[in-house]
Parts: structure tokens; sequence; C-alpha cells
């Protein structure tokens, strides 16, 4: 894989992650510093014709430390009012930055709606693309002032990786606390190993994952999450230390830094980029056994004979989400037929869905063109 991590570091598209343990003085406000000494470096990239998309973490720890909080507060209330206060000074601290270097930058706040809706997600790409033409350098935030429970990304880790799929990004760079991914976790246990390459998605890695700190909401699990997300558009994913000396032009020289995680497969379909990264589908569809092999192995469309279960409320052209047995997601969809409909259909064999309903929109519950296989 050696060759692989060579042509994906000479991307000429990268999206930077920068949390909130890097970005913050351990939640005591932001650390100038060092976001002066990043910026110089995407300010280097640029030079070199290399375009860079921010997604930094930090407003919520941020307006903790302006309001003079002790800690992270649990109210959602009080965590979108840190957010609107603290990513004021967010975006002061980069924009005072970059002007240092000549460079435009822009504040982009996304919430899961912007992604989840088919003409706002590609207003969103759009409007970064048309950022990128102009020089600008987009400064990304999960619109947290706004965002709820319901409909929030949950971590800047998984907002990152929809972005790689938004613009088409050829390489995620996730600056965190950690040198890379180990074997075990190096907080208990100091000896493991680090693992330098691997493949994005591959479930042999989710058992070294840990668990975020105090002032983010992610861990190493989500970084995991994030390659897997950004796997699927052809982008490589590079999780090092933020702390490195001229680290993000370091990796653009080629130097092995970190843990480089890289796509298992070929990039699938725009159209199917969107749906898989809607993250909130209207239902759920259970699989037998068979169905599930079908979709996985064969590339076929869904029919109604192999679905056991239908929970939620849903209409035509809604997104779907395809699970087995066992619970875990195998793919997600636009269904054509209701939630009604399809309890109705459900177990049954195509040719039957007239008799049943008294009429046949489609012969599959969802046609493969309008289905996206899960990592």
């Amino acid at each position: 894989m050696c060759s692989d991590r060579r042509s994906f570091i000479q991307a000429r598209r990268w999206v930077v992650k920068i949390g909130s343990a890097l970005a913050t003085n351990d939640g005591n406000g932001l650390r100038l510093n060092a976001i002066d000494t990043w910026v110089s470096q995407v300010a280097a990239l640029r030079r070199s014709g290399v375009e860079v998309l921010i997604v930094s973490s930090g407003s919520i720890a941020e307006g903790v430390a302006r309001l003079g909080w002790r800690g992270r507060p649990q109210a959602l209330h009080e965590l979108q009012a840190a957010a609107a206060i603290g990513q004021m000074g967010l975006v002061q601290a980069y924009e005072s930055c970059f002007q240092r270097y000549g460079l435009i930058t822009a504040q982009v706040l996304l919430t899961h709606a912007d992604l989840s809706d088919r003409r706002r997600y590609l207003n969103a790409r759009e409007t970064l693309l048309s950022l990128l033409q102009l020089g600008a350098i987009p400064v990304i935030n999960e619109n947290d002032t706004v965002a709820t429970e319901e409909i929030r990304f949950g971590d800047n880790d998984t907002l990152a990786g929809l972005v790689v799929n938004l613009v088409e990004a050829g390489l995620l760079v996730i600056l965190t606390d950690q040198p890379g991914l180990f074997e075990r976790d190096p907080r208990h246990h100091p000896k493991t190993r680090m693992i330098p390459l691997a493949r994005a998605g591959d479930p042999a890695l989710e058992p070294m994952a840990g668990e975020g700190g105090a002032l983010g909401r992610g861990g190493m699990r989500t970084k995991l999450t994030a390659a897997a997300l950004a796997a699927r558009s052809g982008a490589a994913t590079a999780i090092v230390s933020g702390s490195v000396d001229n680290v993000l032009l370091r990796i653009a020289a080629g130097e092995e830094l970190g843990t480089l995680l890289i796509p298992p497969e070929e990039p699938i379909a725009a159209r199917k980029l969107w749906l898989a990264g809607t993250l909130h589908p209207k239902g759920r569809l259970v699989l037998d056994g068979g169905a599930v092999r079908v979709l996985r192995e064969a590339g076929k469309s869904l029919l109604a004979v192999g679905v056991t279960r239908v929970d939620g409320k849903f209409n035509r052209g809604d997104l779907v989400s395809c699970v087995g047995a066992d619970s875990k997601e195998v793919a997600r969809g636009l269904v054509n037929y209701s939630a009604d409909e399809a309890r109705r259909i459900m177990g049954k064999a195509s040719e039957r869905i007239e008799a049943i309903l008294g009429y046949v929109d489609e012969a599959e519950l969802i046609h493969r063109d309008n289905l996206v296989l899960m990592p």
C-alpha cells in the first residue's frame, strides 16, 4: 500500500479538521499561536496549488471560557448559547491569522438539514466550490447555535467526512491530540503499536478506538467513521497529531506521519454520496439474510420479499435505512412505497404487489440506482 500513500497525499484538495482539544487551551480560550501555525501551513499549501477547507471545532469551548464556566454544560440551550458566543472568537481568530498571509476567509455553518435535503446539499456544494474558485479558505463548523440533538451531526469528525464527499476532496487530515491510531489506547498501554497504514472502514480497526475527551464530542471512533465517509468519494484520511512541527507541510512532502486510512474501493456516484451522507433516515427496513447477501454481493435492487419488518413512518421517495437481523445497517435508499404499503407487501413476491395494493408503481421496494451500501 506504499504506492497508495504517495498518490493520496498528492491530492490537490484537502479538508483539514482541527479538534477542540487542539484549538483551545484545555477549554480556557483559543490557542491563538497554534491556530496561526496551522494557518501559515495552509497558506503555504495554497501557494503550492492545494485547495484547503478547514473544519474547526472550538466554538463551544471558547464560549465556555468567555462565560467563565468551569466546564462544558449539559443543557442544550446552554451549549447553544456558548456556541453563539464562542463562534465569534473562533472566526475572528482565523480571519486575523489568514489576513496576515493575504488570504480571504469565509465562515460556513452547516446543519444536518443542509445535507439531508438534496437541493440544500447541492447549494452548499456550489457555495463551497465557488469559494475555492475565488481563492477563499472556507472555515466550516456545525451550526451548534440552532442544531438540536435530533438534527446534529454529532461531532465535527463526521462533518469533516461529509464535507469531503460534498466537495470531492482527495484527502482528509484530522489533526488531533494523539499521534495516530494505536492498537490499544496509549493512555493506558504506553508500549502499544501505532497503525501507520490501513484501509478505511476495516472492522478490525473498531476495537482499537477509544473514547472522546471532555471538550469535544468525538474520539478515535468518530475519526474512523469520518474516514469511512471520506472513503466513499475515494479520499484518504490522515489521523495525525496537530502538535507536530509543520505537520501539514510534512504530510504534503510525503513524510509518513500518524495513521493513513485509504479507501478500500472506487468512489461512488455523487447522488449516492448524498444518500450515504444523509444521517437521519425516515424509517427502517429489517431484511432477511438472503436480502442482505443480495445487496452486499450482487448489487441488486431490494425486493419486498426480503423484508421481515418495517419500522417508522415514511412516504414514497423518503430515505430509509436497511438493516440485517443484527440491526447493523447494510444500506439506505429512496423507497418506492409508503410505510403502510411496505408493511402490507413485505415478505411477498413482486408479482403479488398489484393484487395486495390494487396497483403497482415499481417492482422493487428500493431500486439499486437509489440505493447505497453502508460501510
